[in-house]
């Protein structure tokens, strides 16, 4: 039992992290121009240097919403985590960690909106490039939206012995 908590509790923490790295670096979309590769994030596009992410009025709305919910989901990460830690010390012996899992359901829910409307909205959208694919920051929310799910059912599953 011991090394389930463990386990869990190291997924966890790696998917704060993941989803930290996600959220803050801009390798959301990366393409290329005739001054090297070009790469957009959250909130920065980069080329040598980054500069502000140009965004059209109507899509605008929909940036902020990913940016939004995607610190939402850290938070909901970093509150089940920590709900977590006071729940394996306080919890009486037979009880279910409930309130830590859904939690992380909830952190689970805001990574699928998030990168749901990012990848209705500016997949294969990269200003001034050329041959735009995904970048290793997308990929990382979406591992981090398996990862908070499984999480999230195993500690609704879990019972504390």
């Amino acid at each position: 039992m011991l090394v389930l908590l463990a386990g869990i509790f190291v997924v966890h923490i790696a998917t704060v992290i993941m989803l930290f790295v996600s959220t803050i670096a801009n390798v959301w979309m990366v393409g290329s121009s005739n001054y090297g590769t070009i790469s957009t994030g959250l909130w920065l596009l980069c080329n040598r240097t980054c500069t502000q992410l140009p965004v059209s009025n109507e899509d605008e709305a929909s940036l902020k919403a990913v940016q939004a919910f995607m610190i939402l989901s850290i938070i909901f990460s970093v509150v089940a985590l920590v709900l977590f830690i006071i729940q394996l010390f306080t919890l009486e012996k037979g009880k279910r960690f409930y309130v830590t899992g859904a939690v992380m359901l909830v952190c689970w829910m805001c990574i699928l909106i998030a990168v749901s409307i990012y990848t209705a909205r500016f997949t294969n959208t990269v200003a001034f490039s050329t041959n735009p694919h995904h970048g290793y920051c997308f990929i990382l929310a979406w591992i981090c939206f398996c990862f908070s799910f499984i999480i999230g059912i195993l500690y609704l599953v879990l019972r504390k012995k």
